[in-house]
């Protein structure tokens, strides 16, 4: 197991620049996914921890010994693709092995640690094989167990289950958690999916354009999302956003052309600026009585675990869960509740989030007034 320490590091190819001074620090053991976009930078990030891309500046530490101009097989980390990667002409016993034949590690020792290693991962009946003769979900626990024998400080997985079915996907997540607790290794995952990284992480790090967003755990970041683009890429269906002005009399802000009351110091401190407030679906409540902002239902979604009805409030979109008592078509118009206690509230300008107190969960440095903080 091993701390790492990520020190203002940049990355830039040329004039373009990928990472704009990234600060994380990782505990000996947790268990850390990364997570943003296509392009955000975090698998530019996570080769650079493997030492599989040159750092632009600053400095990567692996329990206190900084790495930057180590060797990747120096830095005690080990790397599961996306694509594998494994020996189309070796068996699942070679491949497993081949790190240690190249190490010098004496053929019995190799054995029984390829076994002690398969053992872990399920692969025992198919040691004999090669990888053309595995499912996906097979040849992806290949790559962990070929990570696993070398005993490495710092398990690094890049998107390793973007290529597999999504009951694939699932089974695997389950496999990946379990490992983790059997081995207590530090590992981080990189990863675009956000259920992936809501059901793995001890911590996650939320990505945008080479900057940090927001670090904490899963379900503070889902409950308090430090900015917009927070509160839109977490969550199944995305938080509801919508634009609007406060107004300090009535300490509310307009949607739809209703009044939703907001809290009355943060009100007050805002004077009447423009705003972007969010609510997650689920804490909407669907009124057929039409009380409430007044929406119209385009279209009602079947999840079978739930319900989602997608409405337009002035033609901008509009999601909310609803019970499977309620019978709504396409035109209905209902009024929607939306609770003062589950509003979030947005700079426009900065796009970060406003509160009248600070944001534990925020990585970043909150400038505040006497009641009003707004988290960078």
């Amino acid at each position: 197991m091993a701390d790492i320490d990520i020190r203002a590091v940049h990355k830039s190819y040329g004039k373009i620049q990928t990472l704009h001074g990234v600060d994380l620090s990782f505990a000996s053991g947790e268990f850390v996914v990364i997570l943003g976009p296509s392009g955000c930078g975090k698998s530019t990030l996570l080769r650079m921890i493997a030492g599989l891309e040159e750092i632009t500046a600053g400095e990567i530490a692996i329990n206190g010994r900084i790495v930057n101009r180590l060797e990747p097989r120096e830095r005690g980390c080990a790397m599961v693709f996306q694509n594998y990667a494994l020996y189309p002409h070796m068996t699942v016993a070679q491949n497993i092995g081949y790190a240690l034949k190249v190490a010098g590690v004496s053929k019995a020792e190799r054995q029984t640690r390829i076994e002690e290693t398969a053992k872990i991962v399920g692969l025992c009946e198919y040691l004999a094989r090669k990888p053309a003769a595995l499912s996906g979900g097979q040849r992806q626990r290949v790559a962990m167990a070929r990570a696993i024998v070398r005993e490495p400080q710092v398990f690094l997985f890049d998107e390793p289950l973007s290529n597999l079915d999504a009951k694939l996907r699932v089974s695997m997540r389950a496999e990946i958690r379990k490992l983790h607790q059997r081995l207590s290794a530090t590992s981080i995952f990189v990863t675009h999916d956000q259920i992936e990284a809501m059901t793995l992480a001890d911590k996650l790090v939320v990505m945008n354009k080479g900057h940090v967003e927001q670090v904490g755990r899963p379900l503070d970041i889902y409950h308090r999302p430090a900015s917009i683009f927070v509160a839109s890429f977490i969550g199944s269906p995305a938080m509801n956003l919508v634009n609007t002005r406060v107004e300090v009399e009535t300490a509310s802000v307009r949607v739809g052309g209703v009044q939703v009351p907001i809290d009355p110091a943060l009100a007050a401190s805002l004077r009447g600026r423009d705003v972007t407030i969010g609510i997650r679906p689920e804490q909407c409540a669907v009124s057929l009585d039409g009380s409430g902002v007044r929406a119209t239902i385009d279209f009602v979604e079947e999840l079978g675990s739930g319900r989602v009805a997608h409405a337009e409030i002035d033609g901008e979109p509009f999601a909310a869960v609803i019970g499977d008592h309620m019978s709504l078509r396409p035109g209905d118009r209902v009024g929607l509740e939306l609770p003062p206690s589950h509003l979030h509230v947005f700079d426009r300008d900065s796009g970060r989030r406003i509160d009248t107190k600070m944001n534990p969960s925020s990585p970043h440095h909150a400038a505040a007034t006497s009641t009003l903080a707004i988290v960078h």
